[in-house]
């Protein structure tokens, strides 16, 4: 039980890293296209669509790559 709290409190620390370096460079990065807020007929946003996997469903995938990987590479003591 050790093994898997720390396996999933580091999952969600490097996750939020992921998220929050990743909305960093889309931020730094984004032009902002002036042309198209003339446009505003739609409330669509400028970026479009975007489809994001929520950290609950991301945890659940988690716990189950690990007690996975802990069957898969499950060790005997001798």
């Amino acid at each position: 039980m050790k093994r898997y709290l720390i396996f999933i409190i580091s999952f969600v620390l490097l996750y939020m890293v992921f998220q929050i370096s990743s909305g960093l460079l889309i931020t730094a990065f984004y032009t902002p296209d002036f042309y198209a807020l003339e446009s505003v007929s739609s409330q669509k946003g400028m970026i479009g669509d975007m489809i994001s996997i929520p950290l609950l469903a991301t945890l659940i995938i988690g716990t189950l790559a690990y007690f996975l990987s802990q069957r898969t590479f499950k060790t005997t003591k001798n």
